[in-house]
Formats: C-alpha cells, sequence, structure tokens
C-alpha cells in the first residue's frame, strides 16, 4: 500500500537543484524544482529521514489542506470547517506562522490571528476546553501561505530552522550558516575525495560540514529534537530504525582535513564545535596567518573559504584580496580554490580569472561563489602535456 504523501523542502536561493539531487540521492519520488524550495512526496518515514540527512534543507513541510480564500470572514469559517482534531488536542500547544502575498490580506500577524482564533473557537465548541498557543516552543507548528486568493496549510515537521544542526555551541562575528556552509561545498563539488583546506576558519563551520560530507554522516545527526518528534502519530520505533540505518550507511575518510585561523579564540571555538560533532579524529585546526603559508602535500587540494568582505572587519580590501591572489599563485599549486564574498568590487583585486562565479546569497547579501583553479606548473605546459 502507497502511504506517500506530499512535501515540501525549503531552501536557499541557488540550491534548488542541488537539494532537488539530494532528495532523489534519498529516494524521494516526484522531486520537482521551485523557488527557494523543492516539492516531493514520500512516507512518513521518508520525511524523519528527510529532516534527519538533508543538507542544503531549512524546513520540511507537510501541506495538509488548501483553499481559495476571498477575505478574513472566509478565511475564518474554511479554517474552522477543517478536523483540527487528527493534528491536535487540547493538551498540546501550538503556533501560527504565516506568509502572505495577496492585495486582500496584506498583515501576516493578523492572518495568524484569525488562523489561531477560528482553531480555538472549533475546540471550544467541540470539547469546551481549548489547546494553547506557545510561540516559542510549541507541540504544533502550523504554516500558513496565501499566495493571491489561494491559501495552503501546512505542517513543519522540523521546528527550528535546520541549520541549528546542534554542535555549534561557539562562534565568531557573523558565523556562516550551516545550511549555507554545506550548499556552497555542494557546489564546489567536495566529494571527500582528496584534502581539505579552510585556510580562514572561524568557528569550523566549513570543516565540520566537509567532514560529514566525506563520511556520509547525517547532517542533523547532533540536533536534540524534531518537531515531528511532539506529534501523536510519531513512531518512534520508526524513527531509531532509520537513524540507525543512515548510521550505518556512514564512509571511512582517508585524507585530511585542515583550518587555519590566525586568531587564537577562532581556533579554540573551532575545536569546541568539531569536538562536539565528535569529528575531531577527521579534522586539524591550527593556529596560522594564511598568507604564510603553503600547500601542505602532495596530490589535489579542495579549498573553500569565506574571507572577510568588509562588513565585519575593517581592513584594507583592495590588499586583502591582492593577498590571496598572491598567496594562492605562489603556494598552492595543484589547488581548486573557491571563496564567497558579497563585496564584488573586491574580485578584481585577486588578480586571476575565475574559471566559475555562482550567484547566491549569504542571509541578505547578493554574493559570489568563485572558483580558481591553481594548476601544478604553468597552465599551458597541463595543456600540452595533455595532448
Amino acid at each position: 500500500m502507497n502511504n506517500n504523501f506530499k512535501m515540501v523542502a525549503k531552501t536557499m536561493f541557488g540550491f534548488e537543484e542541488i537539494l532537488a539531487k539530494e532528495l532523489r540521492n534519498l529516494g524521494a519520488s516526484n522531486v520537482t524544482e521551485g523557488v527557494r524550495s523543492v516539492f516531493f512526496e514520500g512516507d512518513t518515514g521518508f520525511m524523519y529521514k528527510a529532516n534527519l540527512c538533508l543538507r542544503t534543507a531549512i524546513k520540511i513541510v507537510k501541506p495538509i489542506h488548501s483553499f481559495q480564500v476571498r477575505n478574513e470572514n472566509d478565511l475564518y469559517k474554511k479554517i474552522y470547517a477543517m478536523d483540527w482534531f487528527d493534528f491536535l488536542s487540547t493538551s498540546t500547544t501550538f503556533a501560527i506562522d504565516a506568509t502572505v502575498n495577496s492585495e486582500n490580506f496584506t498583515h501576516s500577524l493578523y492572518v495568524s490571528q484569525k488562523v489561531k482564533d477560528a482553531i480555538v473557537d472549533k475546540f471550544r465548541d467541540v470539547d469546551g476546553t481549548r489547546p494553547d498557543v506557545d510561540i516559542k516552543f510549541p507541540d504544533v507548528r502550523i504554516n500558513i501561505h496565501i499566495q493571491n486568493d489561494q491559501c495552503n496549510i501546512a505542517l513543519d515537521s522540523s521546528g527550528r530552522s535546520l541549520h541549528q544542526r546542534g554542535y555549534r555551541t561557539a562562534t565568531n562575528i557573523a558565523p556562516i550558516n550551516e545550511v549555507l556552509a554545506s550548499g556552497l561545498l555542494l557546489l564546489s563539488g567536495w566529494d571527500g575525495q582528496s584534502d581539505f583546506l579552510d585556510p580562514m576558519c572561524g568557528s569550523g563551520t566549513f570543516l565540520t560540514e566537509a567532514a560529514m560530507i566525506a563520511c556520509n554522516i547525517p547532517a542533523n545527526i547532533n540536533r536534540k529534537e524534531f518537531a515531528f518528534e511532539k506529534w501523536h502519530d510519531f513512531d518512534a520505533d520508526l524513527f531509531n530504525k532509520i537513524v540507525e540505518s543512515c548510521l550505518n550507511k556512514t564512509r571511512e575518510f582517508h585524507h585530511k582535513i585542515i583550518g587555519y585561523d590566525k586568531a587564537p579564540s577562532a581556533v579554540r571555538k573551532a575545536q569546541d564545535n568539531i569536538e562536539n560533532a565528535n569529528l575531531s579524529e577527521y579534522i586539524t585546526v591550527e593556529r596560522k596567518n594564511f598568507f604564510d603559508t603553503e600547500k601542505m602535500s602532495e596530490g589535489h587540494l579542495h579549498m573553500v573559504f569565506n574571507p572577510p568582505y568588509g562588513e565585519r572587519l575593517n581592513i584594507e580590501m583592495e590588499d586583502f584580496y591582492s593577498e590571496i591572489g598572491d598567496t594562492l599563485k605562489r603556494n598552492y599549486p595543484g589547488t581548486d580554490a573557491w571563496f564567497i564574498t558579497s563585496n564584488l568590487d573586491a574580485l578584481k583585486f585577486v588578480g586571476l580569472r575565475p574559471s566559475r562565479k555562482i550567484k547566491v546569497f549569504n542571509s541578505h547579501l547578493e554574493s559570489r561563489l568563485v572558483k580558481y583553479v591553481m594548476y601544478e606548473g604553468s597552465k599551458k605546459a597541463k595543456f600540452n602535456k595533455a595532448e
């Protein structure tokens, strides 16, 4: 019997294709890319697995109803008419998250209030009592999305954003989001088949995500809970079987993952986070200034980093980005160097031609993920050898 249902995985701009690939690799059905979202189908066990394993998803939501809506009274009546007893009881708490893009509805908070009133009134009229609202830690989080005259209702199966992996307790100024870091690594083609370096590692997010990709460790294995664990139909035995099955698919990693940072505090924070993720055996963090370093081993090196943009640190961008280019040229042959920056003017000073530029967003900042290929010997010599 097919018990599949429709779900939506939400993500960041530019990650739709890699999230769709992740979902297909996990075994999802009918995968379709949207804007900052991917639609798919699976059963309850797959919903658990998607939350546990997806690296580039921010949330997994389960649509439960949709209808056309004309005004606030229409919204109230149609929400009231739903059978909320399938999802809530008088002893559970709930919260409403509303997003609106409609001429008829202009205030998301007002929509949230109207939906809350309809649900509460339904319980009062049927049971004589009502569930409570808990905005911070609800048992059930309900998503309302109104686009023009179409209202879609879904249950949030994740709870807190899936970028909150659970391993990062110490951070520096404006640390990179874990989902963003993982997505950038996947966009860069990182597959764990070479040494890896983050030469400006900060609190170690790229290093940790790179190790989890290399070892095929579920992205959210360190997370304390998911929202679906509070649902009344939660199957703890099934969830435990899925966790065990996913952990049985981890693999060994036979290369090095190394991080540098010149700030002692950053090195300590990175080491703490890596230890929290139980990855200390795979990752080494050293106090070094990238501009004083050189490639540490033979063979191909995969480098991904997040240099200052000028948003966080008061540095001379022209000199700083010029020194990035000089260090790569002088000291890192046989390296694919990728970094993200929102300072598009500063890229001009690297002094190298990027082989790829990918538009992404770091929080609200439009950015570029750029790739520089540093050949062994000269580029011309490499091509002559290939001939």
